[in-house]
């Protein structure tokens, strides 16, 4: 690969929707860094995966809720690339026992808005920085920061409330990185996925399975995490461009009403 190839961080990224994202950028020829809160031996065979294609692929452990991690998986990715072209927000956690909003619990809010929310806004106010910097000394350099958030911003489920105000909250913070970075050139996006097919709705299967049989979605199926990473390579391809601050529904047409 070209050590001078544009540089992606995919924030957990090594299952689900962040590893379809790393797998779709490898394949437009990015070199990636994957980040996660698993040992890195857990990782190793998607790792493999990606360096058997000849990608130039690390993995940045750390906790996107922590100060301290984020600075880590920073410095470790400007270590050894030197560059960041692509930031993916995508790191998240579901509701901690799903429990109905009557019965819900601080320490289970502050989780999910830690590791939803503030981790990713204080993780693209870095790299916005650096991303400024290194725009000051090249100015062809190419920029973009994406956030996946979910349908869950727009529809309520009443046992994940802290889950649901944090993708709303993301769509907002998206609007303030667009218009911040602006003047940078440097476009923000959400991605909105639905039902996606991944290890967080494993437990939920069989609900969704007749669920979209029953016309859930107008595309009757389930969204895979390739679904999102097309979209995302789409995205920072500059297929969909003068767009910056929009929301891309990858939803099979589920937010669609009708009558």
């Amino acid at each position: 690969m070209n050590p001078n190839s544009p540089v992606a961080l995919i924030t957990g990224g090594s299952r689900g929707i962040g590893l379809g994202i790393a797998q779709r950028l490898a394949a437009e020829g990015y070199r990636i860094a994957i980040n996660g809160v698993r040992e890195e031996s857990k990782v190793a065979d998607q790792l493999a995966t990606l360096r058997e294609q000849g990608v130039d692929a690390i993995y940045c452990r750390g906790d996107v809720s922590q100060a301290a991690d984020r600075a880590r998986i920073i410095e470790t990715v400007r270590s050894h690339f030197g560059q960041l072209n692509v930031l993916v927000n995508n790191a998240g956690i579901t509701s901690p026992g799903r429990h109905d909003i009557l019965e819900a619990d601080e320490e289970s809010f502050d989780r999910v808005f830690g590791v939803n929310l503030k981790g990713p806004f204080f993780l693209t106010k870095t790299v916005a920085n650096w991303m400024i910097e290194q725009r000051n000394q090249q100015p062809k350099f190419n920029g973009c920061i994406i956030n996946v958030s979910s349908i869950s911003g727009e529809f309520v489920s009443v046992n994940r409330g802290d889950y649901c105000l944090t993708k709303a909250a993301i769509g907002m913070a998206t609007k303030l990185w667009a218009v911040r970075l602006a003047e940078f050139d440097i476009p923000v996006y959400e991605i909105q996925p639905g039902v996606i097919d991944s290890d967080m709705t494993a437990g939920v299967k069989e609900k969704y399975d007749r669920l979209i049989a029953d016309g859930l979605t107008l595309q009757r199926r389930w969204g895979t995490a390739d679904d999102v990473g097309r979209a995302v390579a789409a995205l920072v391809r500059g297929d969909i461009p003068y767009a910056t601050g929009q929301v891309l529904k990858i939803d099979g047409g589920m937010t669609i009403r009708s009558m």
